[in-house]
């Protein structure tokens, strides 16, 4: 198997012989308005990979919330509207308006190409931050041959992600370690943060845990540099917390 990092959240996997792709944000630097007035236009990096060698040769597109950093006005328009679409409930109308046509909303579970993909509830956010982040969701994959895969998505430590973790086993999970924070709101991240992500860690002390959604969103304070040097502090070793730089392939 192997998961590259495109950019953000957005992860091309090759997992049981499929080509996945995840959460396509592939609109250039700052295309689009400050998630939080009066900080950088978003993204705040550009792709370092030519846009055709992302979406060429997909098998499927795997969305967890559509937020414009998850799925943006570009990516509509380039992917093509008979490319299978894994959609979270919430998300159907939106995706009809686009006219794609080869839509798949999961539930709870759904089987394709050999692949078990199971829907999990997450939690954007908490306290009074929560009723303006909107639903998203998280997705299990499994596959014979193939390690068990926990996307997380934008989603905070809770009791769901918790139960999901002790119930499916994942050897590998993918967070959003951004630690989005919103001003005046300081106590209640959006996403995972460094303290978070280590609780995470303790968690699964024999999984490998990939964090993503860094450098690239405004309002996103947890860094790449900041992680590492927070885990590194709290003895997490290099090989259990993967930091992909964009466009780096893991391979597994």
């Amino acid at each position: 198997m192997k998961i590259q990092l495109i950019r953000n959240a957005t992860l091309k996997f090759n997992y049981a012989g499929k080509t996945i792709l995840v959460d396509p944000m592939l609109c250039s630097k700052e295309t689009f308005e400050p998630f939080v007035k009066g900080l950088k236009r978003n993204p705040t990096v550009d792709l370092n990979i030519p846009i055709n060698e992302v979406i060429n040769n997909l098998d499927s597109v795997l969305i967890t919330h559509s937020h414009p950093d998850h799925f943006d006005t570009l990516s509509g328009e380039l992917l093509s509207k008979e490319i299978k679409i894994f959609s979270t409930p919430i998300d159907f109308d939106f995706f009809v308006k686009q006219e794609f046509s080869n839509i798949e909303v999961i539930e709870d579970k759904t089987s394709w190409e050999r692949i078990s993909i199971t829907r999990i509830e997450g939690k954007h956010g908490s306290g009074p931050v929560l009723p303006y982040m909107g639903h998203v969701s998280g997705f299990i994959l499994q596959s014979e041959n193939e390690p068990t895969v926990y996307i997380v998505s934008d989603s905070i430590l809770n009791d769901a992600v918790k139960k999901a973790i002790e119930v499916f086993k994942p050897e590998i999970i993918v967070i959003n370690a951004g630690g989005g924070i919103i001003p005046k709101f300081e106590d209640y991240p959006v996403l995972m943060d460094e303290k978070q992500t280590i609780e995470l860690i303790k968690l699964v002390p024999k999984s490998k845990v990939i964090a993503v959604h860094l450098d690239c969103i405004d309002f996103c304070k947890t860094t790449r540099k900041s992680l590492r040097i927070f885990a590194s502090e709290k003895g997490v070793l290099d090989n259990q917390l993967l930091i992909p730089k964009d466009g780096e392939i893991l391979t597994f």
